[in-house]
Formats: C-alpha cells, sequence, structure tokens
C-alpha cells in the first residue's frame, strides 16, 4: 500500500522541489519504489531528474483531466527505483479547465487511486500556490511535507497554509496527516538561522523533522546536470542530509 506524500508551501524558493527531488532520490536508493508526480507548471522537479520537458506529451495535465491513465504518463529518470509523471508549463491552465467540473477538488485522487499499490511513495511536488493544483494534490495525500526556509518571512505564511491544510481536513479529506515540518537551507553562521530554528522547535516541537538541511553549494548545483544530489555528488552535506531524512520517514512509517 503506497504512501502519498504532498510537499508543500505557498511560499516560493522555500526548497520544495529540491526536497521532492532529493527525497525521492533517498527513498529510490534505500530500495523503495517511488514514484514523483510533478504538480508545478515550472516543471522543475522532471528537469531536474534529467527528463526533457519541452517534450513531454502526457503529464500531470492529462492525469487531472482524466484524458489519460498515469500508467500511460509514467516515465523512468535518472534517479534508480524513481519513477516520474512529468508536468509542463501547459499546467498552468488546468485550474481555468478543472474550475467548472464536479468534484474538481478529486481529480488527482481518483486518477491515483489504480496505481497506489504499486509503489511503497508517491510524492507530489505541489506549486508556490494555494490554488487548485495544490488542493487537489493535499486531497489525494495521506500527508504532507511542509519545507520551511530559515529566514524570518517563512515563517509569516506557515499559519496560512496550516489554516488551509485544517479546512481540506475539514471538508476534502479527514485523513490528512501532517508529515513533518522541514527546515531547509539551514546555515549555522548566521544568528537568524538559528533563531528560525529554536522558533519552529518550540511552537511545534514533535511536528518538526530531526534532519534539517542545510545550505550546501552542491544541492543547487545538481538540477543543472538533470540529476539529483545522491547521484551529483553521495558524499555532499545535502545527500546526507536528505538520506537521514529518508531514514527518518521510512522510520516513521514503519511504526
Amino acid at each position: 500500500m503506497g504512501k502519498i506524500i504532498a510537499i508543500a508551501n505557498q511560499k516560493g524558493g522555500v526548497g520544495k522541489t529540491t526536497t521532492s527531488v532529493n527525497l525521492a532520490a533517498s527513498l529510490g536508493v534505500l530500495e523503495k519504489k517511488v514514484l514523483l508526480i510533478d504538480a508545478d507548471p515550472q516543471a522543475n522537479a522532471s528537469s531536474g531528474l534529467g527528463i526533457d520537458v519541452e517534450n513531454v506529451a502526457i503529464g500531470t495535465y492529462q492525469i487531472l483531466e482524466h484524458s489519460n491513465t498515469p500508467l500511460e504518463a509514467i516515465i523512468p529518470c535518472s534517479a534508480p527505483n524513481v519513477w516520474v509523471i512529468p508536468s509542463h508549463i501547459d499546467l498552468v491552465a488546468i485550474e481555468i479547465e478543472l474550475v467548472d467540473k464536479e468534484n474538481r477538488e478529486y481529480m488527482l485522487k481518483q486518477a491515483l487511486e489504480s496505481i497506489k499499490d504499486e509503489y511503497d511513495y508517491i510524492l507530489i511536488d505541489c506549486a508556490p500556490s494555494l490554488g487548485l493544483l495544490t488542493l487537489n494534490a493535499l486531497t489525494a495525500a495521506d500527508s504532507v511535507v511542509i519545507p520551511i526556509q530559515c529566514e524570518y518571512f517563512a515563517l509569516e505564511g506557515l499559519g496560512k497554509l496550516l489554516n488551509t491544510i485544517k479546512s481540506v481536513q475539514k471538508i476534502h479529506n479527514a485523513n490528512l496527516d501532517i508529515e513533518g515540518l522541514l527546515l531547509t537551507m539551514f546555515d549555522s553562521r548566521l544568528r537568524l538561522s538559528n533563531q528560525v530554528v529554536e522558533e519552529v522547535q518550540k511552537h511545534f516541537s514533535d511536528m518538526v523533522f530531526k534532519t534539517i538541511i542545510q545550505r550546501n553549494v552542491k544541492l543547487s548545483e545538481a538540477p543543472s546536470f538533470g540529476e539529483s544530489i545522491i547521484n551529483f555528488d553521495a558524499t555532499s552535506r545535502g545527500a546526507t542530509n536528505y538520506l537521514s531524512l529518508a531514514q527518518e520517514i521510512i522510520k516513521k512509517n514503519s511504526n
């Protein structure tokens, strides 16, 4: 039985895509079968795993409007044990397409029913918004990972996101769980980074992952080679951090 995890935060640039790509690759290396769904029109998760997004014929758009099955959209990528449903810039239009459909919030959930059991983990890389795309992801998901950049403003939008999650739990998906808050882009030299970590741990104690993703040059370089950090430089700090996160998630879900 696959676990569906959405990686969401309506604030951009907090490490959602970096986390989606590298968590998927880390789970793959730890011999889990992983499907990564790119639900962001920017398609960075797809290109970050070596997929040529310009030539994507069937992707998340077709899955959401139910014109193709997920099985027809799944393609292999540069990471072992990881498969991808790619995105395309066309995905921008899906919110307008779906707006008058019945059950518009459940399109992704319905589409994934057929393949849910084929994978150990299904990760959904959400767009930086709280629109219909993210709503579909949260409705389909069993849990959500929320990346938080170690900056002051990162905490500002967190309340809004938690309210959205609450209303999704109330209306669409009562079983939605918060997998954890993930602190990203941590720089131990900065007092601010340390203060954000303290604040988040103080307010959300048990909800925060023990693993903190540190700022790492190799993490920034890997996507330009179309590789995850595990393939690009397995000895880097970024790779160690994401492997540690993957182990934490596996341990949490094996109990």
